[in-house]
């Protein structure tokens, strides 16, 4: 049977997107979060992101007004997910919280609904095992901005079945993304190449090696990097990349993933990147 019917959980910055590119994919989708401001936010970055496809000539108002049709958004985890056949979770990076949800996915979904983590760094296996469900749990790590990033990292666990695999592609290959499938290892291969340069070109700020936007340059002019790994880590959220950097150090036991002090001192300044309006640029 097709699959048609997906569940996002979590409406923010990539819970939306995903919401989006499902939507638009043609799936029906519901968008959960736990509180209704939250998930009327997502829906509104949905809308504006659509109205800015049209005015680039990407999408037409029909796609627009198609997309829409398919989404729903709602503050009820049973309503979201009692039918979906493909749930996303997007939801912050915590363990005990990603453990606590699908706990009650379990519960709430059919036997044969595949479990999907937007987890950029936590052990697939180890979100797993908070369900009954280890063979129908995978990785599905989408990028920022979801609708217009083509790739999807798709992360398998041991315990991961070949039909899961093959759902998963299946369902990124429709949303329009190029799939690459790695090992349920720490860091996967995505943040463990990402976060590795962008600690290291905070290490060379702390060292005065050169200014943010310099190194900046130096990755999008002499690499041919679309964005350099500090304007990155301030779109990421210096917050988020730090919780990453300290599970890598202590999961891969390499000093190449030990936190600059100077990325510490911004975090507890509240210099978090563009969501906080300051990180190492003005935002």
């Amino acid at each position: 049977m097709a699959m048609e019917r997906i569940a996002v959980i979590g409406a923010g910055t990539m819970g939306h997107g995903i919401a989006h590119v499902a939507a638009q994919a043609g799936y029906r989708v519901a968008l959960y979060d736990i509180e209704q401001a939250f998930v009327d936010r997502g829906l509104a970055n949905i809308t504006a992101n659509l109205d800015k496809g049209i005015e680039k000539g990407k999408i037409t108002a029909e796609q627009k007004a198609a997309t829409l049709a398919n989404l729903r958004g709602t503050v009820d985890l049973s309503s979201a997910a009692a039918d979906a056949q493909l749930v996303i979770e997007a939801v912050p990076e915590k363990l005990e919280l990603k453990h606590e949800l699908y706990r009650k996915l379990d519960a709430i979904c059919p036997a044969g609904t595949i479990f999907g983590s937007n987890t950029s760094s936590l052990s697939i296996a180890k979100l797993a095992a908070a369900t009954k469900r280890p063979a129908q749990f995978i990785g599905m790590h989408f990028f920022n901005p979801v609708h217009i990033m083509k790739l999807l990292e798709i992360v398998m666990a041991d315990s991961t079945s070949p039909a899961t695999l093959a759902a998963a592609k299946a369902f990124g290959e429709r949303t329009g993304k190029d799939c690459i499938v790695v090992k349920d290892f720490p860091g996967f291969a995505t943040s463990r190449l990402g976060v590795c340069l962008g600690l290291e070109a905070i290490r060379m700020v702390e060292q005065g090696v050169a200014s943010a936007e310099d190194i900046d340059k130096a990755m999008t002019l002499g690499y041919a990097h679309p964005m350099g790994p500090l304007r990155l880590t301030d779109l990421v959220g210096l917050d988020v990349r730090l919780n990453i950097a300290d599970y890598l150090h202590g999961e891969l036991k390499s000093e190449v993933f030990k936190a600059p002090e100077l990325m510490r001192s911004m975090v507890a300044e509240g210099k978090l990147g563009k969501k906080s309006g300051q990180g190492f640029y003005r935002w």
